[in-house]
């Protein structure tokens, strides 16, 4: 961050069959078989080939029900819509809005902005706005707005930069999956004049967790 200060801060089971051994009380004869050799060995319970059948079946109906309910019984997911542009008419008017800028006597003034469903299904809008000064460089400061109550004044749902960080932007702009793109320049220090910035930044703003990450990297300067 920069330091500075100026005016403008602000898974089957084949048991199911039948393979039950068979049992006998004193005084009845068992219910055996007999075996080779004339043993007489436990009496097991003859499948027949429909109960096979019926098992398949019911197996195959018991997947086929899970299959079925899968996607209707499973855990409900949040829906989102893919992040779009959107005309300015159709989203907050950063004019109407009360941005948190202390401009004093000056108006507050957009640098930059656009109108946007974030993929939230909801309209926003992304503004980049400084304080109207007659002469020096204000800072910007980046705000998303959304829609007031009741159809009432834009509210600011989220500062994605402050104007405390000096920094002017000159560009903002909306990536498909949604991520928050823009261009910033600034000063190293106070001793650093206002008409030749020494410090460019490539930004990003990336939502996560109900609020917005931000990451930077140094871009060539540009001079015009």
């Amino acid at each position: 961050m920069l330091a500075h200060t100026d005016h403008w801060r602000g898974r089957l089971v084949e048991t199911a069959v039948g393979t039950t051994a068979g049992q006998h009380t004193p005084g009845q004869q068992g219910t055996g078989q007999r075996g080779p050799g004339g043993r007489t060995g436990p009496a097991r319970a003859r499948t027949t080939p429909w109960h096979w059948v019926l098992t398949v079946a019911g197996c195959a109906a018991v997947v086929a029900a899970a299959l079925a309910a899968g996607p209707a019984t499973g855990a409900p997911h949040p829906t989102r819509s893919a992040p779009k542009a959107l005309p300015a008419a159709a989203a907050p008017d950063p004019a109407a809005a009360e941005l948190p800028l202390d401009c004093g006597p000056f108006p507050v003034r957009t640098a930059v902005s656009f109108a946007a469903d974030l993929g939230d299904g909801k309209p926003g809008t992304v503004v980049a706005a400084h304080c109207a000064a007659e002469n020096g460089t204000p800072p910007d400061a980046v705000y998303l707005l959304g829609p007031g109550p009741a159809g009432g004044r834009p509210v600011v749902l989220a500062t994605l930069l402050s104007e405390r960080e000096n920094l002017t932007v000159s560009r903002l702009a909306l990536r498909s999956d949604g991520t928050v793109t823009g261009h910033a320049q600034g000063y190293s220090g106070d001793d650093v004049p206002r008409f030749e910035p020494d410090i460019s930044l490539d930004l990003t703003w990336t939502r996560r967790s109900g609020g917005w990450d931000r990451t930077q990297t140094a871009a060539p300067l540009s001079r015009t």
